[in-house]
């Protein structure tokens, strides 16, 4: 008996889950949600290009004139020295730059922590009017604690990326658990919106991505795709993520209807 009332929740639950193309749907029947979101792409945006540029810059200055003339010598061991030269200048450039673009969208996205919080909010006034449950939403006494929350995710961030790079080394498996690594690493940036309106702290987050483990995979899978296309990443996840933010928002309150 107890069982078939789990899974009778369990398939309400599934019931309640929003696609992706009815929250976007959402997103363009509320003009303000879709103002609000433009004007976050543009600045999360401006902000993620100053601070590749800034960090390219600060880069170059510490290299110094290191790949700007290649070595001298002559014979094979010259061309050897000079080809080796020239391969370690275009590996420094490739991960430079990505890492850069990585360094420069986590700061963007601390920063705009308190504006995605406010659309979390915005969404979850409506969604309250829709369902006749009315919630708080954003609180402006949150700024500074949403900023220190966006800081804490983005720390784990830096941890999982670093992570990733070590259990990628493993064959097959190891590409499988980078992946699953950024899907609900995706998650937990989303989620960490409407969490932050309930004050919730970095473990209350990380519990409810492994307790609504499937929910989560199917919220971060296409994020985490996104996110390892090299380079053009960092624009399609500013692009997508108020997106994202209210796809996510969407879905996370509709499992504390439980």
């Amino acid at each position: 008996m107890m069982s078939t009332i789990n899974k009778n929740r369990q398939s309400n639950l599934e019931q309640r889950w929003t696609p992706f193309l009815s929250s976007g749907a959402f997103m363009f029947r509320h003009i303000r949600v879709l103002g609000w979101s433009i004007l976050l792409v543009i600045v999360t945006g401006g902000l993620t290009w100053l601070g590749y540029l800034q960090a390219i810059q600060l880069v170059d200055k510490f290299t110094g004139n290191f790949f700007q003339l290649p070595p001298e010598g002559s014979g094979v061991v010259g061309w050897l020295t000079a080809q080796g030269w020239l391969i370690l200048k275009y590996l420094f450039l490739m991960v430079s730059r990505i890492a850069a673009f990585y360094l420069a969208f986590l700061t963007a996205y601390c920063i705009t922590t308190p504006g995605y919080v406010f659309l979390s909010g915005m969404v979850e006034k409506i969604y309250g009017k829709q369902t006749g449950k009315p919630v708080s939403g954003f609180k402006p006494q949150q700024v500074l604690v949403d900023l220190l929350e966006g800081i804490k995710i983005g720390a784990v961030g830096i941890l999982v990326t670093i992570v990733a790079l070590a259990v990628n080394f493993v064959p097959v498996i190891g590409q499988l658990l980078v992946f699953l690594l950024y899907v609900f690493y995706s998650t937990l940036m989303f989620i960490d919106y409407p969490a932050s309106n309930r004050s919730w702290s970095l473990g209350q987050k990380i519990s409810w991505v492994r307790s609504n483990f499937r929910r989560s995979f199917r919220l971060g899978v296409f994020p985490a795709l996104i996110s390892m296309v090299p380079i053009i990443n960092v624009f399609f996840m500013a692009l997508f993520f108020p997106l994202f933010t209210v796809h996510s928002t969407l879905n996370f309150l509709s499992t504390l209807e439980r």
